[in-house]
C-alpha cells in the first residue's frame, strides 16, 4: 500500500498567491524527471478520470509545454508553460496559461506564475510550488475551478507514479 503524502495548501490573498508543498519518497533525480519528462508528466498530471496529453514539450529556458487535460467524455482542455528559468534538480519557473490546440492563449482565464523548487529531505524529496497571480479575483478563480483538489489529485498520481 502507497503511503500519501499530505499535501499543504497556503491561500495568501493578500499577495496573490498560493504555495503547495509536498514531499514524496523518492529521489530528486527521480521527481525532477516526474515534472520535466513528457513520458512522465503524462502519467500522472491531470486529475483521475482525466489525462494528461501532452502535444509538444521543449523543457529549456524559453521553452513551452503545450499539452491538454482529457476528461472521461472526451472533453479537451488546453494548456501551455512558457519556461523562463531552469536550475537543473534545483527549480523552474514558468507562465501557465490555458490556450487553444494551437498554443494561442485564451485571455478570459487567469494566467498563472509558478515556481517550482526541489529539495531533498531526510525521508525523500520536497516540492514547494508557489503559484503568483496577477489579481486576488484570478486566484479566486483558480480557486473556483478546483485547483486545491485536482492539484491534490495529481500529486497523489505522483505518489503511486514514484512507488512504481
Amino acid at each position: 500500500m502507497i503511503m500519501q503524502k499530505q499535501t499543504q495548501v497556503t491561500k495568501d490573498r493578500e499577495n496573490k498567491r498560493l504555495v503547495v508543498v509536498r514531499e514524496f519518497d523518492a529521489t530528486l533525480p527521480d521527481v525532477w524527471r516526474a515534472w520535466t519528462e513528457r513520458e512522465l508528466l503524462d502519467q500522472w498530471w491531470a486529475p483521475k478520470p482525466w489525462k494528461a496529453e501532452t502535444k509538444t514539450i521543449d523543457f529549456r529556458e524559453g521553452g513551452s509545454w503545450l499539452y491538454c487535460m482529457v476528461g472521461p467524455e472526451g472533453e479537451a482542455h488546453w494548456c501551455r508553460v512558457d519556461f523562463k528559468t531552469i536550475s537543473k534538480h534545483k527549480s523552474f519557473t514558468g507562465l501557465d496559461a490555458f490556450c487553444d490546440e494551437k498554443g494561442n492563449i485564451n485571455q478570459d482565464f487567469p494566467t498563472m506564475h509558478w515556481k517550482n523548487v526541489f529539495s531533498t529531505t531526510d525521508s525523500g524529496t520536497t516540492v514547494e510550488v508557489e503559484i503568483k497571480f496577477d489579481t486576488e479575483a484570478d486566484l479566486e478563480k483558480i480557486l473556483e475551478m478546483g485547483f486545491e483538489e485536482g492539484f491534490t489529485s495529481a500529486l497523489g498520481n505522483l505518489d503511486e507514479l514514484l512507488a512504481k
